[in-house]
């Protein structure tokens, strides 16, 4: 067995009551020395924590490529000549071999893929940024040795998946997805139909089986071992099935998360555990639990509601839902983002957009040259899942105007709100480098998400944000510059206390407290297309304030002129 952990008594009790609460008490007791028997701990110290300089960027690991260079290797030297000094995290994608969906159908948990390089490449990246890493937990890759010996009823992995009878009843289940729930294969033990929530090349793994939970235990320590200093627990609602239940969320799902943290806080102190769960806010947010859950949850009401308010020129829905947030738990945060991967989810906008503006908003996007994905519902009804369409491209125009040659500074708006709320922001390499809607690609593979996964050669992406003419160029040096002043700021600490302002619905504007004392910083974002006058709060009128972003200092005043789509970070000066 491993050297015992400091507080090895209260691990080894803290393991037993969530196994048994997963598995049953008669379970737990057996299956506690098995985990115990995995487990590394470390007495290294703590990982610093999160601060205002903390900032993410999402990528593939070849999202930018040059010719005859591992893209790993590629995608280091981009980093470190565009955005080093001003980013601290780098969330790379599932770099592991997979068959499908952009990385999410993994193949081989444990290895690299030999197309993006190899695992000292990901060590060089470590040495420079902090990493963040995908556990995808839900589902594994058809190709998979898993399922390989599952099709051949072989040890372990014939035990590894949800085999269920096709006339079951699973009118309750929550789909994701247009395609079957069920996946049909010819196996040694004769036809079986597979739960496969995303695809069919994506099979269900079953944690029923306590021998899959303990092979992502080892999978999830061999990553925080390896320098994770976030992990990402992908598609983790959908973790725990119960025939008769809407298969999500379930009391066993959110066990499993917090046991992820417990794991976390024995192998890497001060690792986080980040949950991805794009559903409603409410459901959302539970993932916090009582603070013993995930350090991070994604802000997937953000991008739609963002979206909203900048297309129509209208606040008022995205600051009445950040008006009602609350706090994290201590311990946790927000992770504020616009853009990812994957679409913009409208689930999370289900309650906070009335139905008319959710069509409304899907239709401009179409005229944008933006697609709209569905989900079954059931009893042949469908809902609008997410929207495919890169931000920038989203931006181009206005539900009045198609274009309007403002999509850089709508845009950069965009992304300025998101630098300005309680959290830590996290931009997605698209949005940095501007791209716009890649149809092309959408084409050649057949998935609408692939619009927002452009790969881009490295000398024409340099060439692109040196060109003082380009929307690249713009766009990239006004977040950099903003990214700049930001982790200066120690308002934007991710535990600064955040207030929601009422100042009109043309502007979106929020307070932030430092933890220590200082002087608040007020950040007003100008939605519309026409400039405004706004009335700043009457603690601010005797005040003479300076604009972080522009640095400029205005005198004592009642109003404060905005730009279009200006926004400005304020600061009693």
């Amino acid at each position: 067995m491993t050297e015992q952990h400091p507080a090895a008594g209260d691990l080894e009790a803290r393991l037993r009551a969530r196994l048994a609460r997963i598995y049953g008490a008669d379970h737990a007791g057996a299956l506690t020395p098995r985990v115990l028997e995995i487990l590394q701990p470390t007495a290294r110290h703590p990982r610093r924590p999160w601060n205002e300089r903390d900032v993410v960027l999402i990528t593939y690991g070849d999202s930018i490529t040059a010719h005859a260079e591992r893209p790993l290797r590629t995608l280091l030297r981009f980093l470190h000549a565009r955005l080093s000094g001003v980013l601290s995290i780098v969330h790379i994608l599932p770099f592991y071999p997979s068959s499908s969906d952009g990385g999410f159908a993994v193949v081989d948990y444990r290895q690299v893929h030999p197309m993006l390089g190899e695992w000292e490449d990901i060590e060089a990246l470590s040495a420079e940024f902090d990493l963040m890493y995908d556990l995808v937990l839900n589902h594994v890759s058809s190709r998979s040795a898993w399922f390989t010996q599952f099709l051949g009823d072989r040890a372990p992995g014939k035990d590894y998946f949800h085999v269920i009878d096709p006339q079951s009843d699973l009118s309750e289940v929550v789909r994701p997805r247009m395609h079957p729930l069920l996946a049909e294969f010819e196996t040694e033990a004769g036809m079986r139909h597979v739960w496969a929530t995303f695809s069919a090349d994506q099979l269900d793994l079953n944690f029923e089986n306590p021998d899959v939970l303990l092979e992502m235990i080892d999978i999830y320590q061999s990553y925080l071992l390896r320098g994770a200093r976030l992990v990402r627990l992908d598609a983790v609602a959908f973790l725990w099935k119960e025939l008769g239940t809407r298969c999500i969320h379930l009391p066993q799902t959110h066990e499993v998360v917090k046991l992820m943290r417990d794991v976390a806080d024995t192998v890497a102190p001060g690792a986080m555990v980040l949950t991805e769960t794009n559903v409603p806010h409410d459901e959302n947010v539970a993932y916090f639990g009582d603070g013993d859950e995930a350090h991070m949850v994604y802000q997937f009401s953000l991008p739609p509601l963002l979206l909203h308010a900048l297309h129509t020129g209208n606040a008022h829905y995205l600051t009445h839902w950040a008006g009602q947030l609350e706090a994290p738990p201590a311990g946790c945060t927000y992770l504020n983002f616009t853009a990812s991967h994957d679409g913009i989810g409208m689930r999370p906008a289900e309650g906070l957009l009335p139905h008319d503006e959710i069509d409304a908003l899907v239709a401009g996007m179409q005229r944008a040259g933006g697609y709209a994905s569905s989900r079954d519902l059931g009893g042949g009804k469908r809902a609008v899942y997410e929207l495919n369409i890169t931000y920038f491209d989203a931006l181009r125009g206005t539900r009045e105007r198609r274009e309007d040659g403002l999509q850089v500074p709508r845009f950069v708006c965009s992304q300025l709100v998101a630098m300005s709320l309680q959290g830590v922001p996290a931009l997605y390499v698209q949005s940095v480098v501007a791209t716009e809607n890649d149809h092309e690609r959408v084409d050649q593979e057949g998935h609408l998400r692939s619009i927002n996964r452009s790969k881009w050669a490295l000398d024409h992406v340099d060439a692109l944000l040196d060109d003082p003419a380009s929307a690249q160029h713009k766009v990239y040096r006004a977040l950099h510059h903003a990214l700049s002043v930001r982790k200066q700021l120690r308002a934007f600490h991710p535990d600064a206390a955040q207030r929601v302002l009422q100042l009109g619905d043309g502007v979106f504007a929020l307070e932030r407290q430092p933890v220590h004392g200082t002087d608040p910083l007020l950040a007003i974002a100008n939605v519309t297309d026409q400039p405004l006058t706004v009335e700043l709060p009457t603690r601010y009128h005797d005040r003479t304030l300076h604009d972080a972003l522009s640095d400029l200092t205005a005198p004592a005043q009642r109003h404060h002129e905005l730009g279009r789509y200006q926004v400005v970070w304020l600061q009693p000066s």
